[in-house]
């Protein structure tokens, strides 16, 4: 008896070393094929549009520091002239939570065009923002911003979607002992989103009739 408990022990052990290194290997894997594409706002070619993934937004619509920095960045590069157009994708899925109207707000009361910023109200996730982006918004070339941590996943999903997509980094603060844990679970979220964008492929939560980005940024807007 005590022989078998050993094996099943030694064999315990082995299995979750394995799925270990495994782990690993695949947040290893994202990170790589992400930071490829990722540069600086010089460098980055012109695109359909500049994407920009919601983060946390206060009750009373402020913007948190993390998700001010991303919409900075993409106002640069905007007014680099980088894409005609930007994409404000975050969560919308009640009515006490709006990520993509206070993103909007934020770059239109900096001077860009409401016509110029599509919202995309079903961005739940990084793996759903990029394939609404995709099937939605008809984008074929885009410009990612958000942190670098969070920013090389978004890359990669993108590209295994098909997009052209580059990155642009927008960390423009230290964000404090948060960022330890995003990064932990930055791990796990790589893991799943190689699944979901290289294997499994699903669609996401919404989808719709498409809404090209090449128009009126106003045809997104609450009705």
């Amino acid at each position: 008896m005590k022989k078998y408990l050993k094996l099943a022990l030694a064999f315990s052990i082995c299995t979750l070393l394995a799925l270990s290194v495994s782990v690993l290997v695949i947040d290893k894997y994202v990170e790589q094929k992400g930071m490829e594409f990722i540069v600086g706002p010089n460098d980055v070619p012109k695109a359909d549009a500049i994407l920009v993934l919601g983060a946390y937004v206060s009750p009373d619509g402020t913007v948190s520091t993390m998700l001010n920095d991303r919409l900075i960045v993409a106002q640069e590069i905007f007014q680099m002239n980088k894409a005609e157009k930007l994409i404000v994708s975050g969560d919308h899925g009640r009515k006490d939570y709006d990520e993509v109207n206070a993103m909007k707000k934020f770059l239109m009361d900096r001077g860009i065009s409401d016509q110029d910023i599509f919202m995309d109200h079903a961005g739940f996730s990084t793996y759903e923002s990029l394939y609404r982006a995709r099937d939605i918004f008809q984008v074929k070339k885009v410009i990612i911003v958000t942190q670098e941590y969070h920013l090389m996943r978004a890359v990669f999903i993108a590209r295994e979607l098909g997009i052209e997509a580059y990155g642009v980094a927008s960390d423009k603060h230290d964000y404090g002992q948060v960022m330890g844990l995003y990064k932990v679970r930055e791990i796990a979220a790589r893991n799943k989103d190689f699944l979901m964008a290289k294997i499994i492929k699903p669609k996401p939560t919404y989808l719709g009739e498409a809404i090209p980005v090449f128009g009126d940024g106003r045809a997104t807007d609450d009705k």
